[in-house]
């Protein structure tokens, strides 16, 4: 499943990719260039914009304004789950990559590179990922997040 959040949707965008799902984040674009985005790359449309989505074959719209409730909200629509959690780029979108520890050296931290023993990189922006504090909230928030939308009728 792939998907395309507009403007408005760059929360969302983020956590989706935290999830492990391809979801594209362009520059603000008008309708029509959104529109043939959607269709060129075979994306679902995420919007805020009620218009928007009836124009888009198989667009969902975003009612809620608040974050945590958007996330929710699609990954119950959609039954998504987070077998695939911190695969992805949260920047670029590119699928990550396990890289020798060694190729972290002088790109992260000290202390990081001295306490962590396994490190990935983004194929396209070159940053470096590791399993730190912030990975542990993350991972612990997308599976709380798929379990309760998938556990609700």
């Amino acid at each position: 499943m792939k998907f395309l959040c507009d403007h408005m949707l760059g929360t969302l965008a983020k956590w989706l990719r935290f999830l492990g799902y391809d979801t594209a984040y362009p520059d603000e674009l008008e309708d029509d260039d959104v529109k043939a985005m959607a269709a060129r790359e075979g994306r679902t449309l995420l919007t805020r914009d009620r218009e928007l989505s009836a124009r888009v074959p198989g667009a969902f719209f975003v009612a809620s304004d608040d974050p945590d409730e958007q996330l929710l909200t699609v990954v119950k629509a959609f039954h998504l789950n987070a077998d695939d959690a911190l695969s992805r780029c949260s920047v670029c979108n590119v699928l990550i990559e396990a890289v020798p520890k060694e190729q972290a050296k002088g790109r992260v931290p000290d202390g990081v590179y001295a306490r962590q023993g396994d490190f990935w990189r983004c194929r396209q922006c070159g940053r470096f990922y590791w399993q730190g504090s912030h990975f542990g909230g993350v991972l612990a928030k997308v599976r709380a997040v798929t379990a309760k939308a998938n556990a609700s009728p």
